[in-house]
């Protein structure tokens, strides 16, 4: 029997999605973009899950397309063709509308940096490298990298990353907004875990309402965002009643208490 090449592991409201190719690095073949889009739709129908953790198996998170396959001179193989064989990975992700964490466990490269640029924020592992080498494989990004990467870390560092190919670590990759936090290896998984559980603790619909929020409002020049908001937040309003916010607002407020607690030095 072959080996599953995304393996999904169910926690709670926080399901890991993990690419399995270690000996290959992760790289993105027909199967794997085929798995992880079909992965990432059916949790979509999954009410139960809150939050995705996606990362890899090995040492690399994913090494970006699978050029052997691409040499092999298959036209379905190539970037070019994904949308219309259904192996647009980046709108499978983009689709999901809850929270998706990339937990970057070492290499994340080309295509794997556009799969952890996709996701709504990264935590890296110490191991964890970040590189573009698009323009010297001879190929352009097409899941998002040369748009989300200027945004995240302005355009003359993402220029200098993707116009070198050169590779960035992890403190770097902090450093310079890339990440949100950088951890051991042996406390990646879990650190992302508990983030999801957090996360995962909102009201469903206001978590998935302020993703979309963000995610629209980011497309458009600040004034229009900030109309785009408060329509939003209006129509959303509506349907929330005073009951509600009361009941909530107990939550919060012991939410709080329990975390300042936590901080109190012992």
């Amino acid at each position: 029997m072959s080996q599953a090449v995304v393996i999904v592991e169910r926690r709670g409201p926080v399901a890991t999605v993990t690419l399995n190719r270690p000996l290959a690095l992760n790289a993105l073949s027909t199967e794997l973009r085929l798995e992880l889009s079909r992965t990432f739709r059916e949790l979509q129908k999954d009410i139960e899950v809150r939050v995705v953790v996606l990362t890899g198996a090995g040492r690399a998170f994913c090494v970006g397309m699978d050029l052997k396959e691409l040499g092999g001179g298959d036209p379905a193989a190539s970037g070019l063709e994904s949308c219309s064989q259904g192996l647009d990975v980046d709108a499978a992700i983009a689709e999901f509308e809850r929270p998706v964490i990339a937990a970057v466990n070492g290499y994340a490269i080309s295509g794997g940096f556009e799969l952890a640029l996709a996701c709504d924020l990264i935590v890296a592992s110490t191991q964890a490298k970040f590189s573009d080498t698009h323009a010297r494989v001879g190929f352009l990004p097409g899941w998002g990298l040369s748009q989300r990467l200027p945004r995240l870390i302005g355009a003359a560092r993402a220029k200098e990353l993707s116009f070198t190919g050169n590779t960035i670590d992890a403190p770097m990759a902090c450093a310079w907004g890339l990440v949100n936090r950088v951890v051991e290896p042996s406390e990646l998984l879990e650190t992302c875990q508990i983030l999801g559980e957090q996360m995962a603790g909102c009201v469903p619909e206001a978590l998935s309402a302020y993703k979309r929020l963000i995610d629209k409002g980011l497309a458009l020049p600040l004034p229009r965002a900030l109309r785009y908001e408060t329509r939003v937040a209006q129509e959303f309003g509506r349907g929330v009643s005073a009951a509600d916010i009361a009941a909530r607002r107990d939550e919060v407020v012991e939410r709080g208490r329990v975390q300042s607690h936590e901080r109190e030095p012992h």
